[in-house]
């Protein structure tokens, strides 16, 4: 899953794919496999904090289920692979990702070809183009930016150097964002627990500025209260199921493309502006979720996991405040691993994920908070 954090906070998870290229084979070199990781010193360990008795079956459960997800979502289709030199071209035949409208390096390009005079390569594309740099003086492109691409030259170390810094950029990748109907596209969820107070002043501040956008309230309080209007549907669930429960009730009844994840004790404001989380996704869309702030507040973090055995797990670093890089086109807006509770996310990567009801967090009675998107 893929995470931003939009001016104070965001979420979104990128998947990065890294192989190193070694070009007297220039197929990737394989990864060490991952063994027991080493915690520092004060490093919690999750397992101590299991009881004992419990552990080993625990163990088990979570091998049988981790082996059982390996089998569902693990493809042979997902392996790079790279048809060899006795082509005598050697090119990706799968594995590559492109990102929609965005200049891609094509790895492992280059020509095994015994000495000779002159050598030309032709490549050709059907829903994108090609580029790469301008050439030297002793080589010659033809097509730069267009489906069809020749490359010629008189030294085989110039060709393959040119052939090194291809790119493909994908045009046939239509997305509407004008005139954008909020209520079509996006809707408000929340989960709440004996704070009724809270959740009518925030249903109140929801439609000050989005009238007709629909509302979904998940609420396990011990004795519920009647939460009616237009567009609002509140579903009971049975007392205290807690957080995340309540969350995967929640997400399952959306049908929208995005939903707005808030809290029941927040507030909306004229610097309340969905359009802009939308705004961001729609031009990124491998993104999965994009955050905003809440009364100014940064509460994203980064998350670094060093790889461990398979069965025990690795180790896992949080840096609260901590982010990646920016987004291209977006400088307000930064990769992170996770954001504060006020965030926009794609509905069937989030109904694919879910929450797991089997973990718990505490609350607060609390006063209404602002919630701010990007400024």
């Amino acid at each position: 899953m893929l995470m931003l954090n939009c001016d104070s906070s965001g979420l979104p998870y990128y998947r990065h794919s890294s192989g190193s290229l070694s070009y007297k084979s220039s197929l990737p070199t394989q990864h060490r496999l991952p063994g027991p990781c080493t915690c520092p010193d004060g490093s919690r360990i999750l397992k101590d904090h299991f009881p004992q008795d419990q552990y080993e079956k625990l163990m088990q459960r979570r091998a049988k289920e981790f082996q059982q997800y390996k089998a569902r979502t693990n493809s042979i289709l997902s392996k790079l692979l790279f048809a060899l030199p006795n082509s005598p071209l050697q090119y990706p035949i799968q594995g590559v990702i492109v990102r929609p409208l965005t200049a891609t390096a094509i790895p492992g390009l280059r020509l095994h070809a015994e000495e000779g005079n002159s050598y030309k390569v032709l490549l050709t594309v059907s829903n994108g183009v090609l580029t790469t740099e301008t050439p030297t003086a002793e080589a010659t492109v033809q097509g730069s930016g267009e489906t069809k691409l020749t490359i010629e030259s008189s030294t085989l170390l110039v060709l393959n150097d040119l052939l090194a810094k291809v790119s493909y950029t994908s045009t046939i990748y239509h997305i509407n964002t004008g005139d954008l109907d909020i209520s079509s596209q996006v809707t408000i969820v929340t989960k709440t627990f004996l704070r009724y107070k809270q959740l009518r002043v925030l249903l109140d501040s929801i439609r000050k500025f989005y009238s007709n956008i629909k509302v979904i309230i998940a609420d396990d309080s011990l004795e519920p209260e009647s939460i009616t209007g237009e567009n609002i549907q509140h579903y009971i669930m049975p007392p205290a199921q807690g957080w995340f429960a309540g969350r995967n009730l929640a997400v399952s009844q959306v049908t929208t493309k995005y939903f707005l994840w808030v809290d029941d004790d927040f507030l909306f404001s004229e610097k309340t502006k969905i359009e802009k989380l939308v705004e961001v996704m729609e031009a990124v869309p491998e993104l999965d979720m994009v955050g905003g702030s809440v009364q100014g507040n940064k509460f994203h973090f980064s998350i670094l996991y060093e790889e461990g055995d398979e069965n025990e797990g690795g180790c896992l670093y949080r840096k609260s405040g901590g982010k990646f890089h920016s987004l291209p086109s977006y400088p307000q807006c930064h990769l992170a691993s996770g954001v504060v509770n006020f965030f926009l996310a794609r509905t069937d990567a989030m109904q694919r994920v879910r929450f797991d009801p089997k973990l718990q967090r505490v609350a607060h009675s609390g006063k209404s908070r602002s919630q701010n998107s990007l400024h």
